[in-house]
């Protein structure tokens, strides 16, 4: 059987860079760093991933994009998208109410 193929992101508006895997049907894991935090690096990105129970099975590209929708003059939303896949993980790296990254 195969491992299934997800999308992982990671974007940033008003400075706070957010990585996200969005599932169908329940809460995306996620993961948010400090509002001062610099682009997190691809060590950075996978280790987070890790602890949301996702190994990185692609390369990140990268996109901008207008805050508000087919308005060019607008704050730019950078997105990053990689494709992961499911690793085995401790199941202790997830808090319970959510599946949020462990102290990374």
């Amino acid at each position: 059987m195969t491992t299934p193929m997800l999308p992982a992101q990671m974007s940033n508006s008003g400075g706070r860079w957010h990585l996200y895997v969005p599932l169908t049907g329940e809460e995306w894991p996620a993961h948010d760093w400090s509002p001062t935090a610099p682009v997190p690096t691809l060590a950075e990105r996978a280790r987070v991933l890790a602890g949301l129970g996702y190994a990185v099975a692609g390369e990140w590209t990268w996109i901008e994009d207008s805050e508000v929708y087919g308005d060019p003059t607008t704050t730019v939303r950078l997105i990053a998208t990689a494709t992961v896949r499911a690793a085995a993980t401790d199941p202790t790296t997830f808090r319970s109410g959510g599946r949020h990254g462990a102290a990374l």
